[in-house]
């Protein structure tokens, strides 16, 4: 074995040995009681001992401990769609027996409020030598702690542990610890929707998780150890404490070494004699790394584990050990530099969903697995929505090399703000250093902000917070908020995370020239894009039998008894898959704008997996647990997200084939280093593979950040006479890189239609007559439809979810429809939207068929939000008496300037004059009638008047207030 690897595993053991024998691990079974009067403070509960059993760590409602779910359960966290309490149509979901919520996922109960834990402990004599300092990871939220029936005292932090000395109050023998742990918002008001708490993702849970214990430590030891990198010296500057009750002379030895790192490299072992003066005593060390450093970053995250002991003389009074990168994150200009290297943070926001305990994990290795699947995405940077991660996630970041944002534990709106003097303006200050202090040695934690968007006295109280940490510690870039493009600019940020430059204007037909240059000319740091994307999916029903722990995914039951109620039970994993085949591509295409962005500097998606909350918002291309829904996989979406994307500029993506192709490369690349004469080639492909067109570019260099127009391409069309869906792919020869879109190419010029189809607008006496006479009938009732006029159609997917926008559209998650079907003969198309159904679908009215035959299925279906599930129709066929006839709300016509129009009622058209044109479904012509002269039965309301701010008009206003 190498002898490096040995010693540093040696030091592993020796350091994990000592820290076993030093920690007295209080995790097993508890005594606990429910205080739910908030009356054992002033009854001396902490005397008494109390009678029930709970096992420590975890939270009562994974041990199926509350108060039953009700209508009336009083939940952390808004609700501005109320149709669930009041809609006709959901009454069966409100019973007691068959209660099912829409708006998150349900846990097995219910309780905000006090409980106390209580456990006895032995101590030996030898155990009371030194500080004796209880350690509770994360209690859930404020804790309060007596030993022996003596207060120690309080704590409420939501991103740290909490840590008491209790060696006064202990004795040799038995002793017994009783903690008061309350999860109600009080006088510290951090938002209810913030996830630090909210019930829309991990739940206000009462209990205490991670490491429960006590640290034996010596009366004279070391505190508060925080590392400094400085990479341009070579070096890190330590500042540390040293809590001591005597001024005698004290020597602190350290010394570091290298692991994840694919060479070994340690420092010389330092020695520093001090002589205290105080109790507490701050020192300032340094040790050189030398030209043998490793740098931490993305691609080689290298950590260095320090080492520290404090002696009297020959005696070890202390040893702890603190990780650390050698890691520069700075802002230079409108980009990101780590070590001196030009960045793009590519992102996603972590909203504290943690499906099975509704706690975070705070083991190491439940994090290296989430991170490594972040990582396969081509993602490099993670940002938590208004809350922190223990300190197993920093660990595992660490070793897997992501640049994290941890933010404070508040979303300070809907019921609180910043700047107005309340408890809550100081408990963030209180927070972010505890925040800085606990986590702020690890390499990953590179970025910090306040929370997300919030009210009040914002500008003044940001600013200050800002210029605060800013010359406090700058191991790591500040800004005062996440937050949407309508929040004012804190001017002095270090980087922005706003709105704004996101989105694609879905109102114009696809293209990929625009970028959002003008959105962000304003601002002279690094932009990030604040929550890209929040593009929705169908919900998968197969996912509920996950749910096997604290929460149920009861509204995924509603959402799937009301399809199975609405007869379309049997199509729902069909939409899950044609939904998500849209969702990826109006996330290829947000993405790919951001990279053609000069000066853009990264994007935090919303999100790479599920939000189960604020109405259930299915944007995830991975589920709640982090696992694939079937339609995309981590290669798939790298080709779009990754270090280095190949992109292209095309002013459309549909063609007539008198047209040519003109399209330009453009390469944005953040890796390692730059590419030496990269060679790209390109292929313009059939459905067989085969290339009508094809290329090859040299390029001399390619320097890190974003190369425009790399190359010109033009590919004249003519040689395609028949329609065709064509698909550009360029490779970044000898390399997995490559990327691709697909073309859409219609002949200009169409054979004359049969004379055996009668086409109309409006059922009329000829159209009766027709289909008396046993005709064929193609229908066009575009802007005629009354029975689902209520629905709005775009071509992108529902945005969030239709619940917590109260039905802001788009109501409708794309098309599903049968890709082999024969109306489709000369129309290529996928099973799904994609780019060529823009011209057919956008703002195109849907057929709502509530009273058509359960069994009936249209041709072209569009997928309705699920908290409605309509059955809609763009196009369906039917027989009507002795006839035959297609109806369609699209605006399709031999006489259409649209070339996508008219080439798909072509299509159709040849498919209604051959002998293929048999519809299996028959029908009155009353239900078509029906569908031009009556309104929907089934209709939304929210039944309440409150609403997300990005609804309210008044908003900027708002703000303030």
């Amino acid at each position: 074995m190498n002898r490096f690897i040995f010693v540093c595993i040696l030091a592993l053991f020796v350091s994990e040995v000592w820290a076993q024998r030093n920690f007295i691990d209080l995790s097993g079974s508890w005594r606990f009681a429910l205080d739910r009067d908030d009356v054992g403070t002033e009854q001396f509960w902490f005397d008494r001992v109390l009678q029930e059993e709970v096992r420590l760590p975890g939270s009562l409602v994974e041990q199926n401990i509350g108060d039953v779910i009700t209508l009336e359960t009083q939940w952390t966290g808004s609700i501005y769609d109320s149709s669930f309490y009041y809609h006709p149509r959901l009454e069966k979901f409100r019973q007691s027996d068959n209660l099912k919520l829409p708006f998150w996922l349900t846990p097995l109960k219910h309780y905000v409020g006090v409980a106390w834990y209580q456990r006895d402990f032995v101590l030996s004599a030898n155990d009371l030598r030194g500080s004796l300092n209880l350690f509770l990871e994360q209690p859930h939220t404020e804790a309060s702690v007596w030993v022996n029936g003596k207060e120690v005292g309080t704590q409420n932090s939501m991103v740290v542990a909490h840590q008491f000395e209790i060696a006064d109050l202990v004795k040799e023998g038995n002793n017994t610890l009783t903690i008061r742990v309350d999860n109600r918002i009080k006088t510290i008001n951090v938002g209810p929707d913030s996830h630090s708490l909210t019930d829309h993702t991990q739940g206000n849970w009462n209990g205490i998780i991670g490491r429960i214990g006590m640290e034996k430590r010596s009366k004279i030891h070391l505190d508060d150890i925080q590392v400094y990198p400085d990479i341009h010296q070579k070096k890190a500057n330590i500042r540390l404490n040293v809590r001591t009750n005597r001024t005698s002379e004290l020597r602190i030895l350290y010394k570091a070494e290298s692991f994840n790192s694919s060479v070994f490299h340690q420092t010389r072992r330092y020695t520093r004699t001090i002589q205290p003066r105080n109790v507490k005593d701050t020192i300032d060390l340094s040790m050189t790394l030398g030209e043998g450093m490793l740098l931490w970053d993305e691609f080689h995250p290298n950590v260095y584990r320090a080492t520290f002991q404090l002696y009297d003389g020959e005696n070890l009074l202390d040893e702890r050990e603190v990780t650390f990168g050698m890691r520069e994150f700075k802002a230079r200009g409108r980009y990101f530099y780590v070590n001196g290297r030009k960045t793009f943070l590519r992102g996603t926001c972590d909203n504290a969903v943690f499906p099975i305990t509704g706690y975070p994990d705070t083991d190491v290795d439940s994090w290296l697995k989430i991170f490594r699947k972040i990582k396969s995405y081509g993602l490099n940077h993670v940002r938590y929505h208004s809350w922190c991660p223990p300190e197993a996630a920093f660990k595992a970041a660490d070793i897997v090399g992501l640049y994290l944002q941890p933010e404070g534990p508040s979303w300070a709106n809907h019921g609180s703000s910043l700047g107005r003097g309340e408890p809550i303006d100081q408990y963030i200050y209180e927070e972010t250093g505890r925040m800085a202090r606990q986590y702020g040695n690890y390499a990953s934690f590179c970025m910090m902000a306040y929370g997300n968007e919030p009210r009040g006295n914002q500008i003044p109280y940001l600013t200050a917070f800002v210029n605060y940490w800013k010359a406090k510690d700058a191991r790591r870039l500040y800004t005062g908020a996440s937050v949407g493009g309508s929040w004012p600019v804190i001017q002095n940020n270090e980087f922005m995370v706003r709105a704004g430059a996101r989105g694609v204007d879905w109102n114009r037909r696809p293209e990929s020239q625009s970028d959002f240059r003008q959105q962000i000319a304003q601002f002279t740091v690094p932009f990030v894009a604040h929550e890209l994307g929040q593009h929705c999916v169908f919900p998968n029903f197969e996912e509920i039998e996950k749910y096997t722990g604290a929460y149920r995914a009861k509204n995924f039951e509603l959402f799937e008894e009301d399809l199975n109620d609405h007869h379309m039970g049997d199509q729902a994993k069909i939409f899950l898959q044609a939904s998500g085949g849209l969702q990826a591509l109006a996330y290829k295409h947000e993405m790919e704008r951001a990279f053609r962005t000069p000066g853009y500097s990264g994007f935090q998606l919303l999100s790479l997996s599920d939000y189960p909350g604020q109405g259930t918002a299915m944007v995830g291309l991975l589920d709640a647990f982090w696992e694939e829904k079937g339609y995309i996989d981590a290669k798939e979406f790298r080709k779009a997200c990754d270090t280095t994307v190949l992109l292209i500029r095309t002013p459309k993506f549909v063609f007539d084939h008198s047209e040519t192709l003109r399209f330009s490369i453009d390469v944005v690349h953040f890796g390692q280093r730059a590419l030496e004469n990269p060679t790209l080639n390109w292929r313009l492909l059939n459905n067989k593979r085969n290339a009508y067109a094809e290329g090859k570019l040299i390029v001399d260099k390619l320097d890190l950040g974003l190369h425009e127009n790399i190359e010109q391409i033009e590919v004249p069309l003519d040689g395609i006479r028949t329609a065709k869906e064509m698909k550009l792919e360029i490779v970044l020869e000898g390399t997995e890189i490559s990327n691709d879109w697909d073309f859409y190419i219609y002949p200009k010029e169409l054979p004359v239609l049969s004379n055996d189809v009668f086409y109309a607008t409006e059922i009329n006496d000829r159209v009766s007559q027709a289909l008396a006479g046993g005709g064929t009938v193609f229908l066009n009732l575009s802007g005629k439809i009354t029975k689902g006029k209520e629905i709005e159609q775009h071509f992108r997917p529902v945005f969030w979810n239709t619940s917590w926008f109260k039905m802001r559209p788009p109501h409708t998650l794309g098309i599903t429809l049968d890709d082999r079907h024969a109306a489709f003969a000369s129309f290529p198309t996928k099973n799904h939207s994609s780019l060529q159904w823009w011209d057919v679908l956008h703002k195109t009215q849907v057929m709502h068929l509530e009273d058509f035959p359960a069994s009936f299925r249209p041709l072209v279906q569009p997928i309705d939000t699920w908290f409605m599930n309509r059955r809609l129709a763009l196009l369906f066929e039917a027989k009507v008496g002795k006839g035959k006839i297609l109806v369609s709300s699209a605006d399709l016509s031999e006489d259409s300037e649209n070339i996508v129009r008219k080439n798909l009622y072509h299509s159709i058209v040849n498919y209604m004059a051959s002998s293929s044109f048999q519809p299996a479904q028959e029908i009155d012509i009353r239900l078509i009638q029906n569908l031009v002269t009556k309104e929907s039965t089934l209709t939304f309301d929210t039944y309440t008047r409150s609403s997300p701010d990005e609804l309210k008009p008044d908003l900027k206003e708002m703000l303030q207030h």
